[in-house]
């Protein structure tokens, strides 16, 4: 049978017709059947031939074919620019190229053991793997390719190696890794706080060696250097250039941190962020680079974060490491608090006026700085205070207490002859327990979270603002941290911190960060008792009462307003006002909710909220108060309550309208 079925059948159809066709011409003629016979007995002889001859033309077709791609085959593996090699388990050589007589010294002979001339190549490690490896001989670079082959006996009975001189490549890498793009972000930890109590030429000559100091760094490294704002500078550079700065283990840490302020002696300290380039983008890179920038502040500045190879590594930090951004600010204005302290003869601290807990847990941190020094210390308390009276109360009861709080009432006079007052939770003057105090005592220290209003305490000799934290008791917490390292806290005064951060974060439900846990857990290891908080958080009847009428009385206006208001004076009605202004929030539809309350007979207080839509701190400062852009407040005197309601009313909705107009004027850019 031929190779090509579809031709065989078609010539068994055709000699099938054939012999029908003259078996009917014998019935009719026998002697034109015999022949016709004849002719296809030969046609039959002729065929069968044909069929034979093209079966062995295609055969040795087949043959030579074969033989000619063995021969290429061959001839390219022995012709091949790349080592090849088979090994068995016992690493000997079964079959090699040419090539490899032009990589090693010895002449390469079959079950040569392949440790003769390279034993950096270990075929255990790569054995039955297919896979990559490279070794080095002789300052050569082989990069192999490495597959097992099946045989009779094992289904790994040999290992091809595909081996290759790679050095050139290796070199271009080399080239390609020493010439990577680094980016730098350098920022002045402390920029503002060295700059304090200095003249403009002080402080232009401390600015002027700061910016020295860098700016030679970077040309030492042969590197690129912008400073993009007062405190901050990119630096791009190659990678042998930072390898440089590894290896000098990033000095200018050292030479920048001996540039002091000479009054506050207060040094200058950097943190870097630096990140080289793998496979991301520019923009990529310059996010990763300021995210060492954070960690490296977040892990208390005075160092250097870098992100090379997935791998970070720091250097530096010979302060005390702390977790967050801020934490380094901490560290600076504990030290310069303690100095400031230290060089009092008496201190003073306030809040704002009917103190809440916030302000009343960090007026008593700052107290127990002072107490920490043996300072004489007094916290002035204003005439309205009924939100914390029942804590302070019971204070006064304990031994050590009695004579710490001040009414504002009986200060009269001040004999010390340098006095300092520190000011909590509030930085705008008139809404101080007692501004005639500022007046008075002129070495001032504010402690505040909330954002700065365009009023606020001028002239102070130092202002920690933080508006990112939750409290003023989470600040003065983290200040009493870093203040002593024998610092004892009581069991009453942490638990009176703690007491703040609650309330000021709505039980660490809003504003709550890292930092704020970190504290409320440095309370608890303090002693502060979650038990005795609630305590002091629960409310009688009337209060209960009162949060009721107010609700009742809300009216929910257009763009989501809802308003309400409280003409009873209670003694607690401040609390009061703020608890319902966070449940008003809670109502479906509602951004912003507003809370008008009789303070006092003369004083009308507002109290502000807004789920982020709209910035009711710009809103409450049309008022004369101020807060946070969701929790803000303020307090009018000599205005009627019924005025106040409508006043806000129409403040809130004008804003919301101009808010919605152009958006680009974001409320909380204001």
């Amino acid at each position: 049978m031929p190779r090509n079925l579809n031709a065989w059948l078609d010539i068994c159809f055709i000699l099938f017709a054939a012999l029908i066709l003259t078996g009917i011409l014998a019935f009719y003629n026998l002697f034109v059947g015999t022949v016709a016979g004849v002719v296809w007995l030969c046609l039959l002889f002729f065929a069968r031939e044909r069929c034979l001859c093209r079966s062995e033309e295609f055969d040795h077709y087949c043959h030579t074919v074969i033989s000619n791609v063995n021969s290429v085959a061959n001839y390219a593996l022995e012709q091949m620019p790349q080592i090849i090699l088979m090994t068995d388990q016992a690493g000997r050589v079964q079959w090699f190229n040419k090539e490899l007589e032009k990589h090693i010294e010895l002449e390469p002979a079959y079950n040569m053991a392949v440790s003769d001339f390279w034993p950096e190549l270990d075929l255990e490690t790569i054995w039955g793997r297919t896979g990559t490896l490279v070794f080095v001989h002789e300052n050569i670079h082989y990069h192999t390719i490495h597959r097992p082959v099946a045989t009779k006996e094992s289904a790994c009975g040999l290992m091809a190696l595909y081996i290759q001189d790679a050095s050139a490549l290796e070199i271009l890498k080399r080239i390609h890794a020493d010439s990577r793009t680094t980016l730098m972000y350098v920022q002045i930890d402390n920029y503002n706080d060295v700059l304090q109590g200095l003249n403009d030429t002080e402080q232009n000559s401390l600015i002027f060696e700061t910016n020295k100091a860098i700016t030679d760094w970077v040309n030492h490294l042969e590197g690129f250097l912008r400073k993009v704002s007062d405190d901050l500078y990119i630096v791009v550079m190659e990678q042998r250039n930072l390898d440089t700065a590894l290896e000098e283990k990033f000095d200018i840490l050292d030479k920048v941190r001996t540039l002091q302020n000479p009054v506050r002696h207060l040094s200058v300290t950097l943190s870097i962020g630096v990140a080289v380039a793998e496979s991301q983008t520019i923009n990529q890179l310059g996010s990763k680079a300021y995210s060492m920038l954070e960690m490296a502040l977040g892990r208390g500045g005075d160092q250097v974060a870098v992100l090379q190879r997935g791998k970070t590594n720091f250097y530096g930090g010979k302060t005390k490491a702390v977790e967050k951004y801020t934490r380094v600010k901490a560290r600076i204005i504990s030290n310069s608090i303690h100095e400031i302290i230290q060089e009092s003869d008496e201190v003073f601290i306030m809040g704002h006026q009917n103190e809440d807990f916030d302000a009343l847990g960090a007026a008593l941190g700052v107290s127990r700085m002072a107490r920490q020094l043996k300072k004489p210390v007094h916290i002035i308390l204003s005439d309205f205070n009924t939100g914390i009276s029942k804590f302070t109360e019971g204070l006064k009861a304990k031994e050590g207490y009695g004579e710490l709080f001040l009414p504002a009432s009986r200060l009269i006079n001040i004999t010390a002859e340098k006095p300092v007052l520190f000011v909590v939770d509030t930085h705008i003057p008139h809404l101080t327990a007692s501004p005639d105090l500022l007046d008075r005592i002129k070495d001032v220290v504010v402690i505040d979270h909330h954002r700065r209003s365009s009023n606020f305490i001028k002239n102070a000799r130092l202002t920690y603002s933080e508006p990112a934290t939750s409290s003023t008791s989470e600040l003065v917490t983290e200040l009493l941290y870093y203040f002593n390292e024998d610092m004892n806290l009581p069991r009453l005064e942490a638990t009176a911190l703690y007491a703040g951060i609650l309330v000021d974060t709505k039980n660490f439900a809003v504003q709550t960060g890292v930092r704020t846990f970190d504290a409320a857990a440095y309370l608890r290891r303090c002693g502060a008792d979650p038990i005795v908080v609630r305590q002091m958080f629960r409310s009688d009847f009337e209060t209960e009462q009162a949060k009721a009428k107010a609700k009742a009385r809300a009216q929910m206006l257009p763009n989501g307003l809802i308003i309400t208001k409280c003409a009873d004076e209670l003694p607690n009605i401040q609390v009061i006002a703020a608890q319902v202004a966070d449940s008003l929030l809670r109502i479906e539809g509602a951004n912003t909710s507003m809370v008008v309350f009789q303070l006092s007979p003369d004083t009308v207080g507002i109290s502000a909220r807004s789920t982020g839509a709209i910035n009711v701190q710009v809103i409450m400062e049309q008022f004369g108060g101020g807060g946070h852009q969701n929790v803000a407040g303020a307090q009018i005197t000599g205005t009627a309550l019924e005025d106040v309601y409508n006043d806000v009313i129409n403040a809130t909705q004008l804003f919301i309208e101009e808010n919605e107009k152009d958006e680009s004027n974001t409320s909380a850019g204001c």
